[in-house]
């Protein structure tokens, strides 16, 4: 009989094996798949150390300069030459310009019978201004090159023209000297040689407009121009005061004022001086501050409008951010209600309680102290409630609970759980605020403190 083994197959089972590697791959996955989870779960708390400093405010401010101005104006017609420079202080009868009404006068002067050749001393004079200019020519303000090239040519011309007094004889000999007017200063100041519709503007004449730079408009008055009677020839600056005017808010104003002087830095030169601080507030609120000054006018004659600095005091201390701060409610009590009692140093109240038979008795609750008045303190609102009557030591008058009061803070994370902290604002911008240091129930330099209160609850455990 043949065997039916030899036609049966068996199939061949292979030994199970673990896959080590993919075990250990499979643990990491679910690992990290639970971190995830719990990362985008749970409270994210950030801490933030707590560091002295101040704040850094924009003190940078736009003016615009008032003098008292009086423009003069041209009684002929004819062409205009100066003898007086720009900036220049004159006197009472001084010769400030000529009026020329033939035109001849310029042509006389630059023909070969008149001697326009510059000195020595006035070459060293030019000099001297030309390199005052280069040494504290600032890129940022490149307008002043343009009143640089009139201050050169107001001395050029100045210089130039003094060659006429000098030979008056040859111009009365010409017969020119009947079609020349010699126009001199009514009164004592600065001379300037350009108009612009501001020079009697007042304070309480001031809009936010005044100082859209588009809508300026200054005229330069030219040498050897014709003009006609009526027309601006110059004008004079009187008397040393003088004044700048800035727009701010109403906060910074209220500083200012508080203050009554305040130290100005002129960016245009860097010079510093106190100015004596005024206000106005127009009819669209627009709130301007005036900042007198007894010096320094003639520096800035030729300019409306003045860039300067206002060099205010600092708030110095603990520098925290504004996220940090809230607003939390407290038990107020009086302070002769508080004691020091139970088994340690801890401050707290007598509680009224009672027994199961009724009979009242009293029991010392320790509590915090968060911040005080003269006559009251602030203590925690998580032991007492509302209506509790607290037991005056060594007395038998009662207070009932009731007063509530807020306190502004940031919640301390030094021991591992959120601790409220009262904090004294000092100062404060759009990000941070700068708050008084070693209080006795505030914080402290280097203490770290939450950086988002809005993400804790008082007393909630951090680590």
């Amino acid at each position: 009989m043949e065997d039916n083994r030899s036609n049966k197959i068996v199939k061949y089972r292979r030994p199970f094996r673990i896959n080590i590697g993919m075990v250990i791959f499979a643990v990491i996955f679910v690992y990290i798949i639970i971190c995830v989870f719990m990362y985008f779960t749970q409270k994210h708390i950030e801490a933030h150390q707590v560091t002295m400093g101040s704040l850094s405010s924009n003190n940078i401010y736009k003016g615009i300069a008032l003098r008292e101005e009086e423009i003069v104006t041209a009684q002929k017609t004819g062409y205009v030459n100066y003898y007086a420079r720009e900036g220049e202080r004159v006197g009472v009868g001084n010769l400030v310009y000529t009026l020329d009404e033939s035109g001849q006068l310029a042509d006389y002067m630059n023909s070969e019978n008149s001697d326009n050749t510059l000195t020595a001393r006035d070459l060293n004079e030019l000099k001297t201004e030309i390199l005052g200019f280069k040494n504290n020519f600032d890129k940022e303000y490149f307008s002043s090159v343009y009143d640089f090239k009139y201050s050169v040519k107001g001395t050029v011309l100045k210089l130039a023209n003094a060659n006429i007094l000098e030979n008056i004889d040859k111009i009365n000999a010409s017969g020119m000297s009947e079609l020349i007017s010699f126009c001199r200063a009514p009164s004592t100041g600065i001379i300037i040689y350009s108009v612009d519709g501001y020079e009697d503007l007042t304070l309480e004449q001031f809009t936010s407009d005044l100082y859209d730079i588009k809508n300026y408009e200054k005229t330069q008055l030219i040498e050897n121009d014709l003009v006609e009677v009526g027309q601006p020839v110059y004008k004079i600056s009187k008397k040393e005061d003088w004044s700048i005017v800035i727009q701010v808010d109403r906060k910074k104003a209220d500083e200012l004022l508080d203050a009554e002087y305040v130290k100005v830095k002129f960016l245009k030169n860097q010079d510093i001086s106190w100015g004596e601080v005024s206000s106005y507030t127009n009819a669209e609120g627009d709130i301007f501050v005036e900042l007198t000054f007894t010096n320094s006018m003639v520096t800035f004659c030729t300019d409306r409008f003045i860039d300067i600095e206002l060099i205010l005091e600092e708030d110095t201390g603990l520098k925290i951010p504004n996220s940090a701060i809230v607003q939390k409610e407290f038990f107020i009590i009086p302070k002769e209600y508080v004691i020091q009692g139970g088994n340690s140093s801890d401050y707290g109240v007598m509680l009224e309680t009672y027994a199961e038979d009724g009979t009242a008795t009293t029991e010392f609750i320790a509590t915090t102290i968060y911040g005080e008045t003269d006559t009251e303190y602030y203590i925690d609102d998580m032991v007492l409630r509302i209506g509790n009557y607290i037991i005056k030591p060594e007395s038998t008058e009662k207070y009932a609970i009731s007063k509530r009061g807020s306190l502004t803070g940031v919640y301390n994370i030094n021991k591992g759980y959120a601790d409220f902290k009262q904090i004294n604002l000092l100062d404060q911008n759009d990000e941070y605020s700068i708050v008084k240091s070693n209080t006795q129930y505030g914080l402290n330099v280097y203490d770290y403190i939450v950086l988002d209160a809005t993400a804790v609850e008082d007393n909630e455990f951090i680590y």
